[in-house]
This record gives structure tokens, sequence and C-alpha cells, in this order.
């Protein structure tokens, strides 16, 4: 996995802090949980790619 997996990573970080300021912003509590949500995805794969780095 390279600097093409790590950047969809920051993409989708970025796509659920939006999602999630929309959904407060709304008091849309789906859209924010689905943001939540996206962002914990994302970290998850970032700290995936921080361990397949480590063990290159």
């Amino acid at each position: 996995m390279g600097l093409d997996d790590k950047a969809k990573n920051v993409a989708e970080d970025a796509t659920g802090k939006l999602k999630e300021a929309a959904g407060k912003a709304t008091d849309d509590e789906r859209l924010e949980a689905e943001g939540k949500a996206d962002q914990s995805k994302a970290d998850l794969k970032q700290a995936g790619e921080k361990v397949k780095d480590a063990f290159s």
C-alpha cells in the first residue's frame, strides 16, 4: 500500500469531519454519527498503514 492509499485515508477522514460538522449544524444525529464512523474507519486504516510501514 502506498501513497495513494494514505491519501484516500486522509480524504475519508476529512469527509467524515465535514459530515460530522454538517450533522451538528443541522441537528442531524444520523449524519453526525456517520461522520464519526467515517473518521474512525479512516483512523483504523491509517494505523494499519503505519504497521505495514514499520515492517517494510
